[in-house]
């Protein structure tokens, strides 16, 4: 129910996710009453629909209301209820559009962090063609501990070994390259990370390097990450209708509309929630009907590989 379209959104990409994920099963949680026309719209094969479950929720919680609400009086809303499918073992991951906070907040309420992890991390790939680095944290903590941000490296690694199928190379973003630059917690990080076996560490980067393909994952706290992200997602949407502007001919317009698909941040959405026990991924509140069925592809891919326990083997 929740981001900008609601189930007008939501619902043709759980469909289009179901096409390409034949062994999936999914659970619509929301109001009935708003999905069901959606889905006769859709007018879906029959054995498309067997494989989906409506799960009548009849409250929402907005992104207006103050996230700590969710927990006193929130648990007829959508998001409360696909956390708790979760919790119960009903549903193996949980995809949501809804209330950052609040999503953070039932995740570490209902389903606990992993042993040795103290905060999750939302962690979300780069919007960059090809991409294949993660960033972490891009807002679930504001101010983190040196801990916090080796935390953040291990659980990185163990996604990035898992999706690109590589030995992740890790580096801390900073304002600049040198031993001495960045604040206290920063290079308090870079020593533990120096001295952990496990981590292949590179060092500082700075924030022109981010889309070098230096490293596959870049760790940093969740204020710096969260303007990063957003700032890397608006230069590729500025990129991108500069590049319709251009378009002059018949092959130019076929160039310039396959440049635009590449630097299409949707096709990057779905962040992950590292750190919780389960498998939970935040899509961007504007998300369109692609990138809310790349966010369901996201889920897919962590339940798969089970990320929870790869994070917990490493973390032990």
């Amino acid at each position: 129910m929740g981001g900008e379209g609601g189930p007008d959104t939501t619902v043709p990409a759980t469909l289009s996710a179901l096409k390409r994920h034949p062994e999936m099963t999914v659970l619509l949680v929301g109001d009935e009453e708003r999905i069901e026309p959606v889905l006769q719209l859709a007018r879906a094969d029959t054995a498309l629909l067997s494989r989906l479950q409506l799960c009548h929720t009849p409250d929402v919680f907005l992104d207006t209301d103050k996230p700590a609400a969710v927990l006193r009086s929130g648990q007829d809303t959508s998001i409360y209820r696909c956390i708790e499918l979760h919790r119960q073992g009903l549903a193996s991951a949980v995809v949501s559009a809804g209330n950052t906070g609040a999503l953070l907040m039932l995740g570490r309420h209902l389903l606990k962090t992993i042993t040795g992890i103290e905060l999750p991390a939302i962690v979300a790939t780069l919007p960059l063609s090809g991409s294949n680095t993660l960033l972490l944290d891009v807002g679930a903590n504001l101010a983190c501990s040196p801990l916090h941000l080796e935390q953040f490296a291990i659980m990185g690694s163990v996604l990035a070994r898992a999706q690109f199928d590589c030995a992740p190379r890790v580096a801390l973003l900073n304002v600049g390259a040198e031993d001495y630059k960045g604040t206290d917690d920063v290079r308090a990080a870079a020593e533990l990370l120096e001295g952990n076996p496990a981590i292949d560490f590179l060092g500082f980067l700075e924030a022109n390097q981010v889309f070098s393909g230096l490293a596959e994952v870049i760790v940093c706290n969740g204020f710096v990450g969260n303007v990063m992200i957003k700032a890397s997602a608006g230069a590729a949407n500025a990129v991108r209708a500069e590049v319709l502007r251009a378009q002059s001919d018949s092959a130019g317009a076929q160039t310039g509309s396959a440049a635009l698909d590449l630097l299409n941040p949707q096709r990057f959405n779905g962040a992950s929630l590292l750190g919780l026990c389960g498998n939970v991924i935040k899509s961007h509140g504007n998300a369109d009907v692609l990138g809310f069925s790349c966010a369901i592809d996201q889920a897919y891919r962590e339940q798969t590989a089970d990320i929870p326990e790869l994070i917990r083997q490493a973390v032990a």
